[in-house]
């Protein structure tokens, strides 16, 4: 008698109960972010959908597992959406209730366009795809379905996968190379390699995950090169914090409260170049007294330095969130030019929406993009705003000339919640993609000075009123990614696919029929 085949992999016969483990590993999936930052669960859980869509029997049901996991992954990690909108916006419970679970769905497409691919190509009759075939399928499937949520309605890449693997991950080190995208790419074909002895019943020193062990023993190689070199000498550096409620924030009567607390806190701090956080001027330039600005410029020439701070610019008609500078330095401006939806403009359509929230400052117009560095306190600083950051290549574009790069923020919209150092974690990766420093000055944190290798320096606890006092290095030069940007890792994902559809055609291609056998 013959012996049985060996089983498949099966975590639950019920396509229900699989769906119900899709969802569990997409929230389990937040964990790996900050502030767990368990940056090797997300190759687990990874592994897990992977292993999942095996096992599905059609596109369709690929497209479904690929939703719940979606659902799972954001709606545990980015459902600080409802405190923007209800507890801010002024939106009814309910109401904003909805709206999040809309929005979360709407993000899960994305996995769902992986799952439903993935399925969709690998076929019935390819079942004998080789598995490294199948790995390089997933990860680039994957990692493109997260490019183009970067992308589509002006993008929101938030949480995409590569954003866990900050240091210690080994992973870290190809960022300066292949961007968070690539990270993404490399944490997907890994999560599969890791799935390979579950699926294939093989033993676990199997050549997949030697290849896993060797893809991460490069990255900590890549980890140890300093792909820039410091420019001129430190300069001190001051990150105020104001920890302004944002209840109070746009509050006529609060305002002057803000403003002083502003200008006691700088001038208890002297530093080269202050930052003030994302309006912390809540209003337009010229509707504040002109001697307060010059108060504020007195105490920057102390050191000969530079303030730079957040205020509204431009006419009222067209108003724009950005940046002004004040100290030794020619004043100069920038205007934040990638614009949050819903926060700083009103989708086409969704007028209605709009008007049953109170947002001030909503009807923004964006500022020109590539806009050259700053000149302040003799280094040369881009610039950007809260949400900007989360854009690597829009980064990037001007990192190139700069020594220092500057995030102003306000996420106090987002109350105490997974925002603040999930944003923090997101900057860490633009640090390493460009090597560059990275200060960030917010209202209610997470303020923070970040190296060029994507460690935290120093930090303020969040929701705390302070001063972040250190000296900065500048650096010059560029890493990989300044030069190719997204060309690296779409070009990588666009071989992985070429390689799997290779193997799929060996593999597919039936029996000579007049061969022997």
């Amino acid at each position: 008698m013959s012996s049985p085949a060996p089983a498949t992999f099966s975590p639950f016969h019920s396509p229900r109960r699989c769906g119900f483990l899709a969802l569990v590993l997409g929230a389990a999936s937040v964990a790996a972010f900050a502030p767990l930052g368990i940056f090797f669960l997300v190759w687990l859980t990874l592994a897990g959908f992977f292993l999942l869509l095996e096992k599905a029997d059609s596109a369709r049901e690929g497209a479904w597992l690929g939703f719940l996991f979606g659902l799972g992954w954001f709606g545990a990690g980015v459902s600080w959406i409802y405190v923007s909108i209800s507890v801010f916006g002024g939106l009814a419970m309910p109401v904003a209730a909805l709206a999040t679970v809309c929005f979360c769905a709407v993000m899960a497409t994305f996995p769902a366009l992986a799952g439903f691919l993935y399925r969709l190509w690998r076929a019935r009759r390819d079942a004998v795809l080789p598995l490294l075939s199948r790995a390089l399928l997933f990860a680039a499937l994957w990692a493109l379905c997260e490019f183009l949520r970067g992308w589509v309605a002006t993008g929101f890449p938030w949480l995409a996968a590569g954003y866990a693997q900050t240091p210690p991950s080994p992973l870290s080190g190809y960022a300066p190379i292949l961007g968070v995208h690539g990270l993404s790419l490399l944490t997907a074909f890994l999560a599969a390699l890791i799935a390979a002895p579950f699926r294939e019943r093989g033993p676990l020193l199997s050549p997949p995950l030697i290849l896993a062990f060797l893809i991460l023993l490069g990255g900590a190689g890549l980890s140890r090169i300093e792909w820039t070199h410091p420019h001129g000498e430190p300069v001190s550096v001051a990150l105020v914090q104001g920890n302004i409620e944002q209840s109070l924030k746009w509050d006529a009567p609060h305002i002057v409260d803000s403003l002083r607390a502003y200008y006691q806190l700088m001038r208890e701090h002297p530093a080269q170049l202050t930052l003030f956080p994302e309006t912390a001027l809540p209003g337009f330039v010229d509707e504040f007294p002109q001697d307060y600005f010059e108060a504020l410029k007195t105490l920057a020439l102390r050191q000969n330095g530079d303030l730079l701070f957040g205020a509204i610019l431009g006419e009222r008609e067209r108003p724009k969130n950005g940046a002004i500078s004040l100290g030794a330095s020619p004043q100069q401006q920038y205007a934040k030019a990638h614009l949050v939806p819903f926060g700083e403009f009103t989708p086409p359509g969704f007028s209605w929406f709009m008007s049953m929230m109170n947002i001030p400052m909503s009807q923004l117009i964006p500022g020109e993009e590539g806009v050259a560095p700053l000149l302040l306190a003799g280094q040369r600083v881009a610039v950007d705003i809260c949400y900007e950051d989360v854009f690597g290549e829009e980064i990037a574009r001007s990192a190139a000339d700069s020594t220092l790069l500057a995030n102003l923020s306000n996420t106090a919209w987002f109350g105490d919640s997974l925002a603040q150092p999930q944003h923090l974690q997101i900057a860490r990766i633009r640090a390493l993609e460009t090597g560059r420093p990275i200060l960030r000055a917010t209202n209610t944190g997470m303020t923070a000075v970040i190296h060029p290798d994507g460690s935290v320096a120093a930090v303020l606890p969040p929701f705390t009123c302070g001063v972040l006092i250190a000296a900065v290095q500048g650096r010059a030069g560029s890493t990989p990614y300044l030069i190719w940007k997204n060309g690296a890792f779409l070009f990588l994902a666009g071989m992985a696919l070429l390689l799997a559809r290779a193997g799929k055609r060996r593999t597919s291609k039936p029996p000579n029929p007049h061969s022997g056998a």
